[in-house]
């Protein structure tokens, strides 16, 4: 389930930006899923950032995090079998990592 979770994410980011990460992994903990993508930066992305625009490189993330949300939710969903109740996104700059997060509904 958790690699599959990797992938699944791992392939948007590729689909979408051309270039996805060079590694991904998930993690379950406490009813959550944590999904850390390293090294995802596109070449455009690498030059604003060593241009001091990396808040612009932030901006764009975010945009595209809340843009694809849905498609975010659904890898999670499909392979975990769990409804997702909270999703979260966050890049850091150096080192180059994304995160996300998603909270997944009680077992019942």
């Amino acid at each position: 389930m958790l690699a599959a979770i990797s992938d699944g994410l791992a392939s948007l980011h590729t689909r979408f930006y051309g270039r996805g990460p060079r590694a991904a992994k998930s993690y379950l903990l406490d009813g959550a899923i944590v999904t850390f993508l390293w090294d995802g930066f596109t070449k455009v992305e690498e030059t604003l950032i060593a241009a001091g625009r990396a808040a612009g490189v932030a901006d764009l993330r975010r945009t595209f995090q809340e843009a694809m949300r849905e498609e975010f939710i659904a890898v999670v969903q499909t392979a975990s079998g769990r409804a997702v109740s909270g999703y979260l996104s966050q890049i850091n700059i150096e080192p180059n990592l994304a995160v996300e997060i998603f909270l997944l509904e009680p077992l019942s």
